[in-house]
């Protein structure tokens, strides 16, 4: 038997939640994989530029009032049948709400991943592996209905608010934003009320 049945058969009987605590286990550095259209993805280690930039961002919402701004936490979303679709970290995130006591029982059940229900904005700002966030992310998040994505991407040095998430059919990898605000790096970046403009200089490079 090759190899390739045996691993859709493990893929099939694994929930991917577990096939990620195994990833994080067998490294030997810190790591937070994510679970994205079917594939394992560890993200490579982000420099400075990335990770200040993310921070600032989120003390942006922050001072426009936004408490529940964050980063670290993991989510996750469901097939119709109750299957793990997908598992991300984001960069940055606001949050619908306060973990309630029904979101830390669903964290508990799931392993360490909050239901994604509890996000009302997503941010990533890209790293050299720029094409998981302008594509397979860009993807998931339109299809777990994700209202407002905020990309960074600092390959083609322009910031996007997408908006008006479209899932056209029951496959996940065909949705997409259908509304695209699109600057250049250090323009101001508009966003949906009742989210404040964002202040992108933060990521130009000295």
């Amino acid at each position: 038997m090759s190899a390739e049945p045996i691993m859709e058969k493990v893929m099939t009987e694994q929930d991917p939640i577990d096939l990620l605590i195994a990833i994080e286990e067998a490294s030997v550095a810190p790591i937070r994989p994510e679970y994205i259209e079917g594939m394992a993805i560890v993200p490579p280690t982000a420099n400075d530029n990335h990770n200040d930039g993310a921070f600032e961002l989120s003390f942006q919402f922050r001072s426009a009032g936004f408490r529940l701004v964050g980063m670290g936490n993991g989510y996750r979303a469901a097939h119709k049948d109750g299957k793990t679709m997908t598992l991300f970290v984001p960069d940055f995130y606001i949050r619908r709400r306060r973990a309630t006591e029904l979101d830390e029982s669903y964290r508990k059940a799931h392993k360490g991943w909050y239901p994604v229900d509890m996000i009302a904005l997503v941010g990533e700002v890209t790293s050299s592996n720029h094409e998981t966030d302008t594509g397979p992310k860009f993807r998931t998040y339109a299809a777990v209905g994700i209202p407002v994505y905020v990309l960074i991407d600092r390959r083609t040095k322009t910031a996007h608010c997408y908006s008006d998430p479209v899932l056209p059919g029951d496959d996940p990898t065909e949705a997409y934003y259908n509304t695209d605000v699109k600057v250049d790096l250090g323009e101001p970046l508009p966003l949906p009320a009742p989210y404040p403009t964002l202040d992108t200089a933060p990521f130009l490079e000295d």
